[in-house]
Formats: structure tokens, C-alpha cells, sequence
């Protein structure tokens, strides 16, 4: 039988497949229709201090092979979380040990603290994804994870007062991922999560204009997975902490070509907009892989397409 459990941030998972954050709610919008207990973990939808009603107009078009989104973090704050939906998680995926993982968003150092100290009290909470692709207000809008100095200060701040492991979740639109990681592991990230979205724009050629409310989007599916995968193969074989990757997992195939480039786990994003028991088949791959290849244990797979003793250099 084949052993799907992973160890990461100091915790064992039974096996590697999350939901990306703002793709899957809060879990329990599926009610009995979907058995998200079967994951290893679930991520909330992007939580704020303040409740948000999110970014007016057109929020999501579609691409070749992927979404456009804007959505603007619409939330209902990180009060209201602990309050009235965390207690709905816990029923829901305690049992069956499918863990919490809480995503944060900021738009001041101040801001992500505070989220992390509220979150510090709820045991039920695993891991804080904090995600750092947000606008820094106090740095005309340049985006916290587009510097390694503002990333490496978010992630001291939500430190100093988390009581959970925190995982920063790393931008694509950088020069150079691996320097933000390598940064963030010395401020004291006690993992990754990679890639957030792409930032994209689309025209609406009869009306001359932007065809999003918010002009530009994040991009996802699979037209950023290869994208994905080359940065996770870089940042993996950098840093000493482990990577929650993402960005354009629909099947099997593409979560293994993550965990063959280093990850740890990978999450099912927009994929289960189409399939919600999308992130369910990859669990169910992964067994089935692991049996083919006659592999005991997922983890042995995880940078087997780069590690020495694999290729026996």
C-alpha cells in the first residue's frame, strides 16, 4: 500500500493535494456533495482585516488555456473567519485530519501582524499562506513580494507573533524568484507556496478598452504551469524549506511534474471551477502512480528529476 503522507513545516500531512486559495471558497460551500475531507488540506479564500466587497465590473474572462481574474480579495474579513466559518471547517474536516491552511492578505506590514495575532488563538488553523503579491500602500503600491526587503519584513512581522508555521506565497512577476526566497528563508519563512498568479491584461478589440473592471488580472491555469514548474525546480534546489507549488494542476501528471521539481504538496486551483472533484482525482492518481512506478512513499519523489542519487551522477 502506498504511504501518500508528507512531512512539511514541521507537520505530516496524509497526502500532498490542497486547494489553491480563492479557487475552492472556504470548503464548505460543497456541503455532502464533495468529499473535501479526502484532501490533505484546504486554503481559505484570501482573508483581510477589514471586510472587502472586492474590485467593481467584469472580474474573470477566459484566455487560451487559462482564466483572467480580478477579483479584488472580496472577503468577509478575518473577524467574521474565525467567527462564523472556521467553527463550519473545523466540523467539517476535523475528523478525517484534513488540515487548515489560513491565506492573508495586507496592504501594511501592520496588517498581515494583526491578521497573524487574531489567527494565533485558533488551534484549528495549520499553516498561515501568506500571500505577499498585495499592493504595499505606504510604498506607492508596489507590490510587497516584487522586493526582497518588503517580503523579508512581512515575513519577520507575521513571525514575530504567528503561532502556526507561516509559508510565504511567492510571486512569479519578479526577475529572479530564487533571491525573494532565498530572503525570505533567512527572515525565518518556514516554507513556500509557488507560483501566484501571472499578471495579465486582455482588450476588448470593439470597444477599445480593457476588458477587465480592474484593467489587469492574475493569470492561471495551464498556460503558467510551465512557468511554475521551471521556478519551483530553481527555488528548490536553492533553499532548505519546503514549497506548496501551484499554478495550472489539473491531473496527475502535472501535480507529479511539481513534486518531481521539488514540491512538497501542490494545490488544485482553477481546475475545480470546471471539476470540483478535480483536486479528489489527483489524490487518486498519485496512489495509482506511486503503484505503477512501485514507489512506497510519495515523498521519494519529491525532486527526484534533479536530485544526484537519482540520476546517478
Amino acid at each position: 500500500m502506498v504511504d501518500l503522507r508528507v512531512d512539511f513545516c514541521g507537520l505530516t500531512f496524509k497526502n500532498p493535494v490542497s486547494t489553491a486559495s480563492g479557487t475552492y471558497g472556504f470548503a464548505t460551500e460543497y456541503g455532502a456533495f464533495v468529499p473535501v475531507d479526502r484532501l490533505g488540506s484546504v486554503t481559505t479564500k484570501g482573508l483581510t482585516l477589514e471586510p472587502r466587497q472586492g474590485n467593481p465590473g467584469l472580474r474573470v474572462t477566459e484566455t487560451p488555456a487559462g482564466m483572467l481574474n480580478c477579483i479584488g480579495l472580496e472577503n468577509p474579513g478575518v473577524d467574521a473567519f474565525i467567527r462564523d466559518i472556521l467553527p463550519q471547517m473545523r466540523a467539517r474536516l476535523a475528523e478525517a485530519d484534513t488540515k487548515i491552511i489560513a491565506n492573508i492578505s495586507g496592504n501594511t506590514v501592520d496588517d498581515y501582524a494583526r491578521m497573524a495575532e487574531k489567527l494565533a488563538a485558533c488551534p484549528e488553523v495549520a499553516l498561515l499562506e501568506v500571500n505577499i503579491s498585495c499592493p504595499n500602500v505606504r510604498a506607492g503600491g508596489l507590490a510587497f513580494g516584487t522586493s526582497c526587503a518588503q517580503a523579508a519584513e512581512v515575513c519577520r512581522a507575521v513571525k514575530g507573533v504567528a503561532a502556526q508555521p507561516v509559508v510565504m506565497k511567492l510571486s512569479p512577476n519578479v526577475t529572479d524568484v530564487t533571491e525573494i526566497a532565498l530572503g525570505l528563508q533567512e527572515a525565518g519563512a518556514d516554507g513556500l507556496s509557488m507560483i501566484n498568479t501571472l499578471m495579465g491584461m486582455v482588450i476588448d478589440v470593439e470597444k477599445q478598452r480593457p476588458l477587465l473592471g480592474n484593467v489587469t488580472g492574475g493569470l492561471s491555469g495551464p498556460a503558467i504551469r510551465p512557468v511554475g514548474v521551471r521556478m519551483v525546480w530553481q527555488v528548490a534546489q536553492a533553499v532548505d524549506i519546503p514549497i506548496l507549488a501551484m499554478g495550472g494542476i489539473e491531473k496527475t501528471r502535472d501535480a507529479l511534474e511539481y513534486i518531481l521539481a521539488g514540491a512538497t504538496m501542490v494545490a488544485v486551483g482553477a481546475a475545480s471551477f470546471a471539476d470540483p472533484l478535480a483536486p479528489m482525482a489527483v489524490v487518486d492518481g498519485l496512489e495509482a502512480y506511486c503503484e505503477r512506478h512501485r514507489v512506497a512513499h510519495v515523498r521519494d519523489l519529491i525532486g527526484a528529476a534533479w536530485k544526484e542519487d537519482k540520476r546517478g551522477n
